[in-house]
């Protein structure tokens, strides 16, 4: 099986339309089918406002061409359902506000958002799509509303979760870490079988979840208007280990964002007290080497890599994560 990218839910409702119409129209059929059709559009426009969409990945440069907390559940403490208040000029940030003031900073708790997280057979490639694609749908609400209480515009991610191998506008794949985010075509691409690999086969299924909200947050950055700004920064740098505090931020960052999602969502995953232990143990080891020379020096220590997956699982909001207003010296960004 090649690689696949997910339809989104409203080329699903179209087929809807079609078959509720019989497939073929004609005459009263035909404008019955139209009226159908254009009630789909609106409706998957003031339910969604997306378009169809489709971890601890160690790429050097996230997105960049080759190189629980909580004990109260709060449903429906905001309305998914309506469209989007924007200015009609809105603009993702730019500059440096960007990063250290963003707009989405100052957004409320993500919602706690039922997502119960699907039965993952880690043998069975079908599965963890399954299961991967239902988390993304969960990411997907999760953001868009907080994008659109930010004032930004915001489109979710495509989604390629490939079970052999191929090539991304940033890179070929398998990658070396079985998951990783391309901002060129703003997907978001994981091993079907790799990434079980890469993990060793773990069985947990939040260590899975993690890592894609981590490769997802770096969409989050990217939809933001910060990873524009990273990018051009980083590349100012002129030696490595500036453009490695560069990275790191960016990095522990999508750290913190994951732990907003898992948080809000610690209910209804649900994430236990042993899922977190888990999950804080797996960012601790997957994060930079101790002993480890200087160019690898790219996600942060296990743990400061521990520290921003807590802090946003702690907090549940996107401002508890903004590492861009640390001195490049904290030891919070090491």
């Amino acid at each position: 099986m090649q690689h696949v990218v997910r339809p989104g839910r409203l080329g699903r409702l179209t087929r809807e339309a079609r078959r509720l119409t019989g497939g073929h129209a004609t005459g009263h059929r035909r404008a019955l089918y139209a009226g159908l059709l254009a009630l789909v559009f609106v409706l998957a426009a003031l339910t969604w406002n997306t378009t169809s969409g489709p971890g601890p990945g160690q790429a050097s440069d996230p997105g960049a061409e080759q190189p629980g907390s909580g004990d109260q559940a709060d449903y429906g403490t905001r309305d998914l359902a309506r469209p989007p208040v924007l200015d009609g000029n809105a603009q993702r940030p730019v500059g440096d506000g960007a990063l250290t003031a963003n707009p989405l900073y100052d957004t409320d708790r993500l919602a706690s958002l039922p997502c119960p997280a699907p039965e993952l057979d880690i043998d069975d490639p079908g599965s963890v799509e399954n299961f991967l694609n239902t988390l993304t749908d969960c990411l997907d609400d999760a953001w868009s509303a907080q994008f659109r209480e930010a004032g930004i515009p915001y489109e979710p991610p495509r989604r390629v979760f490939w079970s052999e191998a191929g090539t991304s506008p940033c890179r070929e794949y398998p990658s070396a870490a079985g998951a990783f985010y391309c901002r060129t075509n703003k997907s978001v691409y994981v091993g079907t079988a790799d990434v079980v690999e890469k993990w060793n086969g773990a069985e947990n299924s939040i260590v899975y979840a993690s890592l894609l909200a981590h490769e997802y947050g770096h969409h989050v950055q990217g939809e933001s208007g910060l990873l524009e700004h990273y990018h051009e920064q980083r590349r100012r740098q002129e030696t490595t280990e500036k453009r490695n505090i560069w990275t790191r931020k960016a990095e522990l960052q999508a750290n913190c964002f994951a732990g907003t999602f898992l948080g809000s969502v610690a209910l209804t995953y649900p994430v236990s007290e042993d899922d977190r232990e888990t999950v804080l143990e797996d960012a601790s080891s997957t994060a930079d080497r101790e002993d480890g020379p200087e160019e690898e020096r790219t996600h942060g220590s296990a743990e400061n890599g521990t520290y921003w997956l807590k802090q946003g699982m702690d907090e549940q909001t996107p401002g508890a994560c903004n590492t861009w207003n640390l001195p490049d010296g904290d030891s919070l960004v090491q």
